[in-house]
């Protein structure tokens, strides 16, 4: 297993997640890709891309989201586990799928929390998603 992907979402139970990519990293000497897939920015139609405040509001919590992969990163660094962090803007399942793939990824770690039927209905099930389309195998976390 030399590359693992990890999915970090920012809602507060990151640490498990690269606690067990790092597990995961020792044993096999892989390397951690961590990655966070920010919702894409909104369009304004008519306008270059919205009122300023809002841009730049935008560009303040993805210099944080940032930030805080690269701390990930460079923990598991210090912890002599090669890692890299990665931020991007797109469709979720899409994005981490394609990287994956990009990367020939062999491990994905996700974690899960469950949401009531209306948060469920709305935005879906990232983590069951990624398992169905997946050729990559999946290993998920529970966050309750």
């Amino acid at each position: 297993m030399k590359n693992i992907l990890v999915s970090v979402d920012f809602k507060g139970k990151e640490n498990l997640l690269i606690e067990k990519a790092k597990e995961l990293g020792e044993k096999f000497s892989s390397k951690v890709w961590l990655i966070h897939v920010a919702a894409p920015d909104p369009d304004f139609v008519g306008y270059d891309a919205g009122p300023q405040f809002i841009r730049d509001n935008r560009a303040d919590i993805l210099r944080e989201e940032r930030r805080y992969l690269q701390d990930f990163a460079e923990s598991l660094n210090q912890n002599n586990i090669e890692s890299e962090a990665l931020l991007i803007q797109g469709a979720t399942i899409e994005t981490i799928l394609q990287k994956a793939e990009t990367l020939e990824i062999d491990l994905i770690i996700m974690g899960h929390q469950s949401h009531g039927i209306f948060y469920e209905a709305f935005f879906g099930n990232v983590s069951e998603s990624i398992i169905k389309k997946s050729k990559i195998p999946v290993m998920v976390i529970p966050l309750d």
